[in-house]
């Protein structure tokens, strides 16, 4: 195995108390192999779970094969699966694996369990609920709030929503791979607007905090002591820490949250406001700023470049990673 490889491997997770019954049980899915998908395959293997793992990108599925994961290099090959876990990035992709002809909905079992940690309208939850219960499935919609690393560290958030019976039995799972279970109740469409309102206000706290730290910058505060104060008094929470401290470091790269999938995230919820007729004006002009990141070529770096379009506009000195592409 390569060096980087074997420091992969340093970087487990390990649960002393895996269960011999556990390791020889049934197979878990993972469908999606991205930072968070390859993140939540090693969770489960650290726990013991044998794991299935399926990519469009063979080369990922060859990766997690390295770490103990066993290669389903089709949807179908998930047919034995007691439990899927999908981890994809917008509903065009979430809904041709799962309602599509070959998709999950055909390949799965009786009793089987699809469970959607993407962030995905409610609409096409509440769909994959009825299409999954109609084939004797269930669906439980659990959208995450953490990055990889929180999933590598079990410091993830579940939002859980679901049938009694689902949830009941996804639950010691859920329970297993993040710091908290949400139950959101019966409606998986519940999961999913709850992303999307916690995702409003992370871009919304980015905006500002990038906008205040150009003010105090150009006011001649260090961005860093303003960080140090504002963490350590009434801005203490964990989005104010994480993102402002990428903010002040300049750390945009790599992304836990690509700017195009918050773009998207923005979009689902102003979609879900204009449904429900409720202003939000605030995520409305987040939601531009982030296109005006894309406009700027900053399509790679994470959400937190909020703050560097901020101190650009503000006349401080542009950044590298602003330079368009």
């Amino acid at each position: 195995m390569s060096t980087s490889n074997a420091r992969r491997d340093s970087e487990l997770p390990t649960d002393d108390s895996t269960s011999p019954a556990q390791k020889s049980g049934d197979c878990i899915g993972v469908v999606g192999l991205g930072h968070m998908g390859e993140a939540l395959a090693l969770a489960l293997m650290a726990q013991g779970h044998r794991v299935l793992a399926h990519d469009r990108d063979l080369r990922r599925v060859d990766i997690l094969t390295a770490y103990g994961a066993e290669p389903a290099y089709s949807i179908a090959a998930l047919s034995h699966c007691s439990m899927v876990f999908t981890s994809l990035p917008n509903d065009t992709v979430v809904g041709s694996v799962t309602l599509f002809a070959g998709g999950l909905v055909d390949v799965l079992g009786h009793g089987a369990i699809h469970i959607s940690t993407s962030t995905i309208s409610p609409d096409l939850a509440r769909r994959a609920a009825r299409y999954h219960e109609d084939h004797d499935q269930c669906f439980v919609s659990a959208p995450i709030l953490g990055n990889p690393e929180l999933a590598r560290a079990k410091r993830i958030f579940l939002l859980a929503a679901g049938s009694t019976d689902a949830l009941g039995r996804s639950r010691p799972v859920l329970e297993q791979l993040a710091e908290r279970v949400f139950d959101l109740g019966s409606d998986p469409g519940r999961a999913n607007l709850m992303k999307l309102a916690c995702n409003v206000l992370t871009a919304s706290t980015l905006q500002s905090m990038g906008e205040v730290f150009a003010l105090l910058n150009k006011g001649g505060i260090d961005p860093a002591q303003a960080f140090e104060m504002f963490t350590h008094s009434l801005f203490d929470g964990r989005v104010h820490k994480a993102y402002g401290s990428k903010i002040v470091e300049r750390r945009y790269s790599p992304p836990g949250m690509a700017v195009p999938l918050a773009v998207k995230d923005l979009r689902l919820a102003l979609g879900e406001a204009e449904a429900l007729a409720v202003p939000m004006p605030v995520a409305g002009v987040v939601y531009n700023r982030l296109v005006a990141l894309l406009a700027a070529g900053c399509g790679d770096l994470d959400w937190s470049a909020l703050g560097a379009l901020a101190a650009r506009d503000a006349g401080l000195d542009t950044l590298p990673d602003m330079e368009v592409r």
